[in-house]
């Protein structure tokens, strides 16, 4: 199956969240120049014969926003130049509010980016400044404001819910607030304390504390009822859409299709292997100055991996997983494997089962990495209902 999507890496920032993990370092002119000059030649390693038709492309980071308008502009033109962007369905571009110009704007509606994801986070000023961000609730008006005004109004919002401190009330404001902009998207998470970042160090130290599990569920149950009750669907576990603006470059993940991905710490899935670039923008750098491609890590992808991975992926959406179509896949029913897993996840609660699909429930969504486990195949199993070259 050819990739269809493309994911672009800009690890810039002008600023360090205290919560981020993600493939980033602070935003440095000389080292932004270099970095798209390494990312143009990356792609032409895997497309040297293009421009290739794609469906979707995906620019995040980090903050592509952070590049000026005259890299930025570069990076539409290398973009551009590999891909036919006047077939492309959806082209989404990462921005952070407050931060870009006009200018900014003013390029992304003459290439033909047609979907913008603004990272709000939460609407609270003192908030903000506890995450280390750079921008202001004003600044989000004033950001929806502008991207408005160039036609550009598929706009999501993402947000963070499950801050230090953070109660329920507090989360439902943020909420209500975003809301009243009615965009056709928004996505919300909770937040994860990971290693490596100033967040973690605090929590290390017991200087930072979560809201109780209980609260977290609450929060979560607040979200899926505001956004239903706004006509959003809940889509995926994290993400709300109204009819037809959901993001059709994360549908591609969720689908287990293959997708390319370029630049520092970029993820990509193809040929059946899934590939890890390296993380450093300077050992990026080194790697495509020797004409390496920067991969740091290749995975391929056994028959059991993938179908352990439709499983994981596909029940992230409302619509869970066809065996219909997991058959045509893979030639067999997942009943085959799972039967007892399903049943099991049904008497929870946590798992519907609708003529030729089956999907998780809210409550399952809530625990869905315990619910994701129940897929995992141990070997013996593996082993014992079906030979090693069972059939895709």
């Amino acid at each position: 199956m050819e990739a269809r999507a493309v994911y672009i890496h800009i690890p810039f920032c002008h600023e360090i969240c205290h919560y981020c993990d993600f493939a980033k370092m602070y935003y440095d002119e000389e080292t932004a120049d270099q970095y798209l000059s390494s990312l143009q030649k990356e792609i032409g390693m895997y497309v040297d014969n293009g421009p290739l038709e794609v469906d979707t492309i995906y620019i995040g980071g980090g903050t592509p926003t952070s590049l000026t308008p005259p890299q930025l502009e570069r990076l539409f033109e290398t973009i551009s130049y590999y891909f036919n962007t006047d077939l492309v369905k959806e082209w989404t571009i990462e921005a952070n509010p407050g931060e870009f110009e006009e200018e900014h704007v003013q390029l992304m509606a003459r290439y033909g980016v047609n979907r913008v994801s603004l990272g709000v986070q939460v609407l609270d000023d003192d908030y903000l400044q506890e995450l280390n961000r750079i921008h202001s609730v004003a600044d989000v008006s004033r950001s929806v404001d502008l991207l408005k005004q160039y036609g550009l109004t598929n706009i999501s919002m993402d947000f963070i819910y499950a801050l230090p401190n953070q109660s329920i009330d507090h989360f439902r404001r943020t909420l209500e607030q975003a809301l009243s902009y009615d965009l056709p998207h928004y996505s919300s998470y909770a937040l994860q304390i990971e290693p490596k970042t100033v967040f973690y160090m605090r929590y290390q130290k017991g200087q930072l504390t979560k809201p109780p599990e209980e609260d977290e569920a609450a929060m979560f149950h607040t979200l899926v009822d505001l956004m239903e009750q706004h006509g959003l669907n809940h889509y995926e576990i994290s993400n709300f859409s109204k009819p037809g603006y959901e993001s059709q470059h994360n549908l591609t993940y969720w689908a287990n299709v293959p997708y390319y991905a370029f630049g520092a710490g970029a993820h990509g899935y193809l040929n059946d292997e899934r590939y890890v670039n390296l993380r450093p923008v300077n050992h990026y750098n080194d790697y495509i100055q020797k004409d390496m491609k920067p991969v740091v890590h290749r995975e391929p992808t056994s028959l059991k991996e993938q179908i352990e991975e439709e499983m994981f992926l596909g029940l992230r959406r409302q619509s869970g997983v066809s065996d219909d179509e997991f058959q045509k896949r893979f030639g067999f029913s997942f009943f085959d494997l799972y039967k007892e897993e399903i049943e099991r996840l049904k008497q929870k609660g946590w798992l519907t089962h609708k003529n030729d699909r089956i999907a998780l429930t809210r409550d399952g969504m809530l625990f869905g990495n315990d619910a994701f486990a129940s897929f995992l195949i141990d070997d013996s199993t593996w082993n014992k209902k079906f030979s090693i070259d069972s059939p895709k």
